[in-house]
């Protein structure tokens, strides 16, 4: 079935209607796992970001040469290229960020965002098309996280680092110096409770604006 919707809207409907973690509850391992800090969000999103996009337009552009019996695996070898890369890259220029997020960036070859946007979309629809999902979907992803870390960093620890390469770093003391912070936030029970009170707050929007 041809895809009816504009341009505009197979971009901005990834960042808040089929938000990847705020609606359709994809990628929730490593958003659970990461989210200890503000930057480890932004960092895992923007990392995922790169292989949603590069992935969605190889796939895109592949289509119709890729044999219908054999594109699953032919999706995986295309995004673990991709994540190849952006491991590669991290462990050569952002060394800490790499040990920080770990297991999680080889991880993301099994991601059922990227993967899910590969069959579901980038197999359907043209290279432009598929490009402005990967930017819409990468975008609601990279937010959910950012805003996930930041609020479990600052609730946590009282601080918010937006940066952090060798002894380079920007990070802000929002609560001050004498807060004590809040164990629990940055240990995995944080992790659930913050993307509760998320996940309620975007359908509370979501039901007042419907009204």
């Amino acid at each position: 079935m041809a895809n009816r919707a504009t341009p505009f809207e197979d971009f901005i409907k990834g960042i808040w209607k089929e938000n990847p973690i705020l609606t359709l509850l994809l990628g929730l391992c490593p958003t659970l796992a990461v989210t200890n800090s503000a930057y480890n969000g932004l960092g895992m999103g923007v990392a995922t970001a790169f292989v949603l996009i590069g992935s969605n337009f190889m796939i895109a552009l592949l289509k119709s040469v890729i044999p219908k019996s054999v594109r699953i695996p032919l999706y995986i070898v295309v995004i673990a290229t991709f994540v190849t890369i952006v491991d590669m890259f991290l462990k050569a220029y952002m060394f800490e960020l790499s040990q920080s997020l770990g297991l999680f960036i080889p991880l993301i070859v099994v991601n059922c965002i990227i993967l899910g946007r590969a069959e579901a979309f980038a197999s359907k629809n043209t290279v432009g098309r598929s490009i402005l999902d990967a930017l819409g979907m990468s975008l609601g992803f990279i937010l959910a996280l950012f805003v996930l870390g930041a609020i479990r960093e600052i609730i946590g620890a009282g601080t918010l680092t937006l940066f952090q390469l060798g002894e380079t770093e920007i990070k802000f003391n929002v609560l001050g110096s004498n807060y004590p912070g809040i164990l629990v936030m940055i240990l995995p029970p944080g992790a659930f409770l913050t993307l509760g009170f998320m996940l309620a707050g975007k359908n509370a929007i979501q039901k007042r604006v419907a009204k």
